[in-house]
């Protein structure tokens, strides 16, 4: 008797086995949204224990961002090619030492050095998370449950917040340095924790390692209190003829389409959150000002990624995503037109709870668009763009930025609205498919 892998995962449910699994990949998910983010909550500091520039200060930004463009497109592949797991373990390690080492760093210069390996490992672990925890899910319940991961992002959103606002107050010299300590602790943790996630049951089947895939499934069967397979029941093979280049003729207009909207996204978000935190705590006006408001404005994005989990399920993913991209949209021509404090705070965090959403859909849209064999080199792809997208935004924006940061939000709207665009030709819906 043969039972598909995907048939498996909808007896198993979803139970304490993707639990764990949620938690383990959660806690460096947020380790990895604080390393993102500590590059504008830092750079005001480290320009002042350099004697630079702010603008000379987000350089490690754009290292930071190359090295996660590199990790994410190389380990997706690795990923692909090597297993899910290993390349996991990798990062994760790599992820702690550098990030851990950037809190010493006696130069600036060895800090852009440390800043661009950071980040290459933190770009290997964004796409090949997402490849991996998609191929523990039943199909019902798979975009609720990757969207919920993406909101580990807000965790650490607001600890990081939190974290510079601690140090602001409580006036530290060198103030980054614990700001980074507290981006590597999480990191640290995740290397043992990720040693208890298994290989992932399709990648094993595609490799043909039968064996191994129904030791895999029996456990999640197991943990998650289902009776386990039966002696005489065997794993039926993937189906053949699946296409496996992001380019094929059955691949390329959906690829164009999702790695266009990652990079219109991602230039959109990194450009307006690398900015603004440093704007708000310097240049804002009434409540709309410093790190307190700015924790405001990371809890803004839990209910972002709260009505992504529901929309991803009850209207679908594409519908979704196109939602949140104009959403996401109008919230900054709100704050290009307002004049008052009330006005701009809404309008701001409009663009907080929208932009979280956003990207929960499209982390929960982007691995479904994909076989196996290219999962990992698909979401690597995307996150590659992804980090091109927050590599320009910081230096590429700068220039408009200095002139009208009005006006560089306004650009951040016709961007998205152009994104929704895009995802309205997406002429696929993945809700509740089983992944091939």
């Amino acid at each position: 008797m043969q039972i598909a892998v995907e048939d498996v995962l909808t007896r198993a449910e979803a139970g304490t086995f993707q639990r764990r699994l949620l938690g383990i990949f959660g806690l460096v998910w947020a380790a990895d949204a604080m390393q993102v983010l500590a590059v504008g909550f830092t750079a005001a500091s480290i320009a002042a224990t350099f004697g630079l520039t702010i603008p000379q200060a987000l350089q490690t930004g754009t290292l930071f961002f190359l090295g996660m463009m590199i990790g994410a497109a190389g380990f997706g592949r690795l990923a692909d090619r090597y297993g899910r797991r290993r390349i996991l373990l990798v990062t994760v390690a790599c992820d702690a030492v550098f990030g851990l080492l950037s809190v010493f760093a006696p130069s600036f210069a060895v800090l852009l050095v440390l800043r661009f390996l950071t980040g290459i490992a933190v770009g290997g672990t964004l796409p090949v998370d997402y490849a991996m925890m998609a191929e523990f899910l039943p199909p019902k319940n798979r975009g609720r449950w990757l969207v919920i991961l993406e909101g580990f992002w807000a965790v650490g959103t607001v600890v990081v917040a939190l974290a510079a606002w601690a140090a602001a107050t409580a006036g530290v010299a060198d103030a980054w340095r614990y700001i980074f300590a507290v981006t590597a602790a999480p990191a640290l943790i995740g290397i043992w924790l990720r040693l208890w996630v298994p290989e992932s049951p399709l990648y094993l089947l595609r490799q043909g390692r039968g064996g191994e895939v129904k030791e895999t499934l029996n456990l999640i069967l197991r943990t998650n209190s289902k009776p386990e397979l039966e002696a005489n029941v065997t794993i039926a093979p993937p189906p053949q003829g699946i296409p496996e280049r992001l380019f094929s003729p059955l691949l390329r207009r959906r690829t164009i389409l999702i790695l266009s909207i990652w990079f219109v996204v991602s230039a959109s978000y990194y450009g307006i959150f690398t900015w603004l935190p440093a704007r708000l705590a310097g240049e804002g006006f009434g409540f709309v000002r410093g790190y307190g408001f700015l924790v405001i404005v990371a809890l803004a994005q839990i209910p972002g990624y709260a009505l992504a989990a529901y929309g991803v399920e009850k209207w679908g993913r594409r519908p979704t995503l196109i939602g949140f991209l104009l959403a996401s949209s109008f919230g900054c021509l709100m704050f290009v037109f307002s004049t008052t404090a009330p006005l701009i705070s809404a309008s701001i965090l409009l663009m907080s709870f929208a932009l979280l959403g956003t990207w929960g859909a499209l982390y929960a849209f982007t691995p479904e668009l994909y076989p196996t064999a290219s999962r990992g080199t698909g979401m690597g792809a995307a996150g590659a763009m992804a980090r091109l997208g927050g590599l320009l935004a910081p230096s590429a924006f700068a220039l408009v930025i200095a002139q009208s940061f009005g006006t560089a939000i306004a650009l951040f709207a016709a961007l998205l609205a152009v994104g929704a665009g895009l995802a309205f030709l997406i002429n696929t819906e993945t809700r509740e498919q089983a992944l091939t």
